[in-house]
C-alpha cells in the first residue's frame, strides 16, 4: 500500500537510508513496497535485492518533479518500463525536452496524479493518489466521480520527528536559504512516514474500490532483474566466433612482432590466455580496447595501459600495454581466471590534452544510446556539514569559518551550535549530490537507458545515476579512460626536439631509456624533478635510500612507495634488506626461489599468488581468490574460507609442519590488503623512464615541457629554477618571442604569456596570434593599435618586461602609454591606413634600484625571475654547509641557508609534524624533519629562505636536517615603495610555498613491522 518511498537519493529531500527503508517495511510486515526516489533510479538495484532477501515484492518507479512540482508518479510495470521512465528523465535532463506534466507517452508504466495535478483525461493505465487526509475532498462532485481511478497515497519520506526536521534541512540547503524563510509547501508533508498497515486501509474503509484499485496495481508490477547477465557490448565484430578469429589474428601478429617467430615460453602463455579469454567470452572486451588504441595511434597520441591488465601477454601483443609479462613474471590469473565471472577492467591513461578527442571517438562509435560515464555520489562531507547546516540556521559567516575549519572541541558551546552537530552528525554519509566517476565508463549491448536514466554534467558527458559498485553488481565493468599531464610532457618534448633540432626519437622503444646507464645514475641520486612519478620528495627520497640504478628496483619502488605498502612497515624492511643482503635469511627456501628480487618480501599481490601457488599448492585462480578476498575485493566469506582450509589441507599434504603454515598465512594475511599490483608499478616505472630520458638528454626542451602541461608536484617556479639548473637562461615574458605557452631558443627560455595571471587568457593567446599573422609589434603605439587591450593590462605588460625590445625604461613606457590613451584608458586604437610618427617626449633619465624588476616579477608572476630569492635577503651569510654535502656530516649539528619549496603535513600522536623541502644557495635539493616540539616554537612563517640549524641525519645514503630551530630571514625593503614602510613588506610576504596533507599514521618502528628475519626453527 506504500506506492510512493523516498530514499536519501531523493537527494536533499529524504532522510532515509535504502536498508533501513526497508528494515521499516519488515518492521511494519509489509509484503510489497514500491521505491519512487525523485527524478532518479539510483537505489532500485540495491532495493530490489534488500527486498528479495526479506521476501518483500520490490516495486520500483521515480517520482517526476520539475522545479520541486510533484507532476505524478511512475510505476514499473515490468523491465521495459524503467527504460520508458528512464528515456523521460534523459531527454529533459540532457537534451533540455521538456516533462509534460500530464498523460506521458508510456505504454508499460503506471502514472498516479496527486490532486493538485489531474489530468483533463485519465488514461487506462493512469489513476489519482488520494492521501488518507485528502479523504473528506471526495465529497465533491467533480472528484467523486473519479473514485474508481484513485488510489491509496500514503508517502514515506521521513522516520522520526528528528528526521522531518533534518528534512527541513536539506530543503533549506537545496533552495540555498535559511530554514526560517521557507513555507509549508517547501517541505514533504508531516504525514509522509510508515504506519500500520490495518490502519491505513481502516481510513479507506468506505472507499473500497480505492484499496482495490491499489492492490491490482501491487499485483501488475513486476520488476524483475537478471544480475547474472553481462550487459556489457557483447560484440565487436558481429558474433563471438567472429571476435575471437580477430583476437587470435591481432595476438598471433603481436607475438611475432614482439618476440620473433622462435619464442616458444610466450607462444605457449599466448596460447594459454587465449583459451581463457574464450571461455569466458572475453574476447570483446580486450577487442574494443585494443580498437580505441589503435585509434590513439592514428592520431598520434601516446597511451600507457596498466593496472592489472599489463599481466596479459596477450594485451601486450594488442599493444594494449608495453609490459613484457614474462620479463618480470607476471601472473595472468591477477588479471583474468576462470574464477573470475565478470570482465577484467583496462586502466588507460592519455595525456590530459588528448583525452576528449578519445572519449569523442568513443562516443561516436559506439553510439550515445549505448555509451556513458559511470556517476558517482559525492556524499557531505565534515567540513562542509557544519558549514551548509550553520548557513541553514542563519549563522553569520565568521561562525561559518570557525565550524569548518576548527575541531568541534574548539566551537562554543551555544544552543545553534549544538543543534548544527547534531542534525550535522546525521548527515554524515549522505549523498549530497551526484557526479562523474573520474574515468569510468560503460559501454552496454542495449541502449543504457533500458538501465538508468542519463544526467548531463558541466563536463559535456552523459553519466548513468548509480556508482561503479552498483554497475558492476548489475552486470557492467567499466573501461577506465583516464588522463594525467607526465604524457603531455612526453609527447611534447618529443615534437619539440623535432620541430625545434630536427632530432627524432622513437620514445615509445623502452629499451631505450631502460638500458641507459646515465639514466640509472640520475635515478640513484634522485635527480628526477619533473619526471612522472619519481619526482615527490618522498620517491626521490626512497630512490636514494635504494641508490636505485635499475628498472626492476624502481618497480619495486614506485609499488612499496604506496600508502599500504609504506604504513604496513615493508617498505622500511625492503630498503634494510636491499642495502642488508647478507644481514637477513629467508623464511623458507620457496620465498628464496620465488620472492628473491624482493628480499623475500611480498611487495606486489602477484606476490600473494606466488607463495599461495608454489607453497602453499594452490592453483593460480585460488591464489587471486586469496589475494581478492584478503585485500577487501572479494565477496565472499565463505569462498575465502574454503580457499583457506584448502590451503592448510595441501601444506599438510606437502609436508609442510602446522606451526609454518600458520606462520606464512598469516604474512599472506598481513601482506595482501597492502601489496600493489606489480603489472601497475611497471607501467608507471615505464613512463617514469621515459620522462627520465627526455630531461637527462634533452634537459631543457623536457623542463619547458613539464611547465606547459603544468607542472606535476611542485609549482610552476619550481621547474623553472630547474630549467636554469640544466643551462636554461630565463626570460620574462616578451611581445616578440613569447607564446602563450613557454617556448625556448637555443638555450635562451621565455616564460609564456599565460603566466601573467592577471591577464585574460584571450589577450595572452591573442598577442602571439597576431604577431605570427602581421609580423613583430614595432612599438608600444603599434601594439595598442593591434591588441584590444586596457590601460590596467597594457601597464601589467609594461611593468614585466615585455616591452623591453624598445630599449626605453619602465617609467617612460608607462608616461608614453598614458599619452596614447589619453582620457579613454579603455580605449582600443585601430591600426590606420597611414601611420604618423608618433611624438617624442624628452624625459629624464631615472636611476633605477637594480632590484625593482625582482619585486616586479614577484608581485605578478608569483616568483623572482631576474635575480635568486637569495639576492633578495638582507643578510649576506649563506649558511656553513651546501646540501651536496650533508651526507658528510652525519649525527653533527649545522646551519644552512635555504629557500622553501615544499611541506607536507602529517599527524602524531604528539601534533602535527612536518617534512620540508628546499633549496640551498647552490640551487641544490634537500630535506628536513620538523617536529612538533620544534614547530611550537619555530613554526613555517610562509614562502621565503629561512636559517636552518640542524642534525643531519644520513638514512641509507639520504640525508635528512632535523630541525631544531628556524627562522625566516627578511628580504631588503621593496624599492618601489621606499617610502611606505609598510607597503615595502608587502610582496616578500606574497612568495608561495607548497603544502600538501597527510592523514596517515606514522611510519612503524622496526620492531613493529614483525617481519621474521631469520628461517623459523622447528
Amino acid at each position: 500500500m506504500f506506492l510512493n518511498c523516498h530514499s536519501y537519493h531523493s537527494l536533499r529531500y529524504g532522510t532515509i537510508s535504502i536498508d533501513d527503508l526497508v528494515q521499516q517495511a519488515v518492521d511494519f510486515n509489509t509484503k510489497a513496497l514500491a521505491l519512487t526516489d525523485i527524478n532518479t533510479v539510483t537505489g532500485i538495484y540495491d532495493f530490489y535485492k534488500l527486498c528479495q532477501h526479506h521476501n518483500i515484492k520490490p516495486i520500483v518507479g521515480v517520482d517526476i518533479r520539475v522545479q520541486s512540482e510533484l507532476y505524478y508518479i511512475c510505476l514499473a510495470k515490468n523491465q521495459k518500463s524503467i527504460g520508458e521512465i528512464n528515456r523521460l528523465l534523459t531527454d529533459y535532463n540532457c537534451d533540455d525536452i521538456s516533462i509534460p506534466k500530464t498523460n506521458p507517452k508510456f505504454e508499460n508504466t503506471f502514472v498516479i496524479y496527486p490532486l493538485e495535478n489531474i489530468p483533463n483525461q485519465l488514461l487506462e493505465h493512469e489513476f489519482i493518489g488520494i492521501r488518507p487526509e485528502e479523504l473528506n475532498h471526495l465529497i465533491k462532485p467533480d472528484l467523486k466521480i473519479l473514485i474508481d481511478k484513485m488510489v491509496i497515497l500514503q508517502s514515506v519520506t521521513f522516520k522520526t520527528k528528528q528526521e522531518y526536521n533534518l528534512h527541513k534541512i536539506l530543503r533549506a540547503i537545496d533552495n540555498n536559504t535559511l530554514i526560517s524563510k521557507m513555507a509549508d509547501e517547501d517541505y514533504c508533508r508531516k504525514t509522509e512516514t510508515f504506519i500500520n498497515k490495518k490502519e491505513l486501509l481502516d481510513r479507506y474503509l468506505h472507499y473500497p474500490q480505492i484499496i482495490q484499485n491499489t492492490a491490482n496495481i501491487i499485483n501488475q508490477c513486476s520488476f524483475d532483474f537478471n544480475f547474472e547477465t553481462p550487459k556489457n557490448k557483447q560484440y565487436f565484430t558481429d558474433s563471438r566466433e567472429t571476435d575471437f578469429k580477430l583476437l587470435t589474428r591481432l595476438a598471433y601478429e603481436g607475438l611475432e612482432l614482439k618476440y620473433g617467430k622462435d619464442r616458444a615460453e610466450a607462444k605457449a602463455r599466448v596460447e594459454k590466455e587465449l583459451k581463457v579469454i574464450e571461455f569466458l567470452k572475453f574476447s570483446a572486451y580486450f577487442l574494443i580496447t585494443w580498437d580505441i588504441v589503435q585509434y590513439s595511434n592514428t592520431m598520434g597520441f601516446m597511451h600507457v595501459g596498466r593496472g592489472s591488465g599489463a599481466n596479459s601477454i596477450v594485451s601486450y601483443c594488442l599493444g594494449i600495454t608495453d609490459i613484457c609479462p614474462l620479463e618480470l613474471d607476471l601472473y595472468f590469473e591477477r588479471f583474468l581466471n576462470l574464477n573470475r565471472k565478470t570482465p577484467p577492467d583496462f586502466d588507460l591513461d592519455w595525456s590530459w590534452q588528448n583525452r576528449d578527442a578519445i572519449l569523442e571517438y568513443i562516443f561516436t562509435k559506439y553510439g550515445k544510446e549505448h555509451v556513458a560515464f559511470c556517476g558517482t555520489n559525492v556524499e557531505f562531507k565534515y567540513r562542509s556539514i557544519f558549514r551548509e547546516v550553520g548557513k541553514a540556521f542563519g549563522l553569520p559567516k565568521e561562525e561559518l569559518d570557525v565550524l569548518a575549519t576548527k575541531p568541534i572541541t574548539e566551537h562554543d558551546d551555544n544552543s545553534i551550535f549544538k543543534l548544527v552537530h547534531q542534525y550535522g552528525k546525521l548527515l554524515e554519509k549522505f549523498p549530497n549530490q551526484r557526479s562523474m566517476h573520474s574515468c569510468g565508463i560503460l559501454i552496454s549491448e542495449e541502449p543504457i537507458t533500458n538501465f538508468t536514466a542519463l544526467e548531463m554534467p558541466p563536463k559535456g558527458f552523459p553519466i548513468v545515476q548509480f556508482d561503479m559498485h552498483t554497475a558492476e553488481d548489475i552486470g557492467f565493468e567499466k573501461f577506465d579512460i583516464l588522463s594525467q599531464r607526465g604524457l603531455g610532457t612526453i609527447k611534447d618534448t618529443v615534437e619539440l626536439l623535432e620541430k625545434k633540432k630536427g632530432i627524432i626519437i622513437d620514445i615509445k622503444d623502452t629499451t631505450l631509456s631502460k638500458n641507459e646507464a646515465k639514466c640509472n645514475d640520475y635515478l640513484s641520486i634522485g635527480k628526477t624533478i619533473g619526471c612522472f612519478y619519481v619526482e615527490s620528495p618522498a620517491m626521490r627520497g626512497l630512490l636514494r635510500r635504494l641508490k636505485c640504478g635499475d628498472y626492476k628496483t624502481l618497480v619495486a619502488a614506485s609499488s612499496i612507495i604506496r600508502p599500504g605498502v609504506a604504513q604496513s612497515g615493508m617498505m622500511k624492511e625492503y630498503i634494510f634488506r636491499h642495502n642488508n643482503p647478507t644481514k637477513f635469511e629467508y623464511f623458507h627456501q620457496v620465498f628464496k626461489d620465488e620472492l628473491g628480487e624482493t628480499y623475500g618480501i611480498m611487495v606486489y599481490q602477484e606476490d600473494v599468488i606466488k607463495i599461495a601457488l608454489h607453497f602453499g599448492g594452490l592453483s593460480a585462480p585460488d591464489g587471486d581468490v586469496l589475494r581478492r578476498a584478503m585485500s577487501g575485493k572479494g565477496r565472499s566469506l565463505s569462498a575465502l574460507q574454503k580457499v583457506k582450509d584448502h590451503f592448510f589441507e595441501s601444506c599438510k599434504e606437502l609436508g609442510h609442519p602446522e606451526q609454518l603454515s600458520m606462520e606464512v598465512y598469516r604474512q599472506i594475511e598481513s601482506f595482501a590488503g597492502y601489496s600493489f599490483c606489480k603489472a601497475h608499478s611497471a607501467s608507471y616505472a615505464v613512463e617514469s623512464y621515459q620522462s627520465l630520458y627526455l630531461k637527462v638528454y634533452y634537459p631543457i626542451e623536457f623542463m619547458v615541457c613539464a611547465i606547459n602541461n603544468g607542472g606535476g608536484f611542485y609549482r610552476t617556479e619550481v621547474y623553472i629554477h630547474e630549467a636554469k639548473m640544466s643551462g636554461a637562461t630565463i626570460n620574462n615574458p616578451c611581445i616578440n618571442l613569447s607564446e602563450y605557452q613557454t617556448t625556448v631558443y637555443g638555450t635562451d627560455v621565455y616564460l609564456g604569456l599565460m603566466h601573467i595571471e592577471k591577464i585574460e587568457g584571450k589577450i595572452s593567446q591573442m598577442i602571439p596570434e597576431e604577431r605570427q599573422n602581421n609580423g613583430e609589434y614595432t612599438s608600444l603605439e603599434n601594439f595598442i593599435k593591434r591588441i584590444p587591450i586596457g590601460i590596467e593590462t597594457l601597464q601589467i605588460l609594461i611593468f614585466i618586461g615585455a616591452f623591453r625590445f624598445t630599449g626605453k625604461q619602465k617609467h617612460k613606457l608607462l608616461i608614453e602609454a598614458r599619452f596614447l590613451f589619453g582620457n579613454d584608458q579603455s580605449a582600443f586604437r585601430h591600426p590606420t591606413l597611414l601611420d604618423e610618427p608618433q611624438k617624442e617626449y624628452k624625459l629624464p633619465t631615472i636611476i633605477r634600484n637594480k632590484f625593482e624588476d625582482a619585486f616586479d616579477e614577484i608581485e605578478i608572476l608569483g616568483f623572482p625571475v631576474s635575480f635568486s630569492p637569495f639576492d633578495l635577503l638582507q643578510t649576506k651569510y649563506r649558511g656553513t654547509v651546501m646540501a651536496k654535502d650533508l651526507v658528510k656530516h652525519h649525527k653533527k649539528q649545522i646551519k644552512m641557508l635555504a629557500y622553501l619549496i615544499s611541506r607536507k603535513h602529517v599527524p602524531t600522536k604528539r601534533g602535527a609534524m612536518f617534512f620540508g623541502t628546499w633549496i640551498d644557495t647552490e640551487g641544490e635539493y634537500f630535506d628536513t624533519a620538523h617536529f612538533p616540539n620544534c614547530l611550537a616554537e619555530y613554526p613555517f612563517q610562509g614562502g621565503g629562505c629561512y636559517l636552518l640549524l640542524g642534525t643531519v641525519e644520513v638514512d641509507f645514503h639520504f640525508p635528512t636536517l632535523t630541525i631544531h630551530k628556524m627562522a625566516k630571514m627578511p628580504f631588503i625593503p621593496d624599492p618601489r615603495y621606499s617610502m611606505d614602510k609598510e607597503k615595502s613588506l608587502e610582496t616578500a610576504r606574497s612568495l608561495h610555498e607548497d603544502i600538501s596533507m597527510t592523514e596517515r599514521k606514522p611510519y612503524p618502528q622496526e620492531q613493529e613491522i614483525n617481519l621474521p628475519r631469520h628461517k623459523m626453527k622447528l
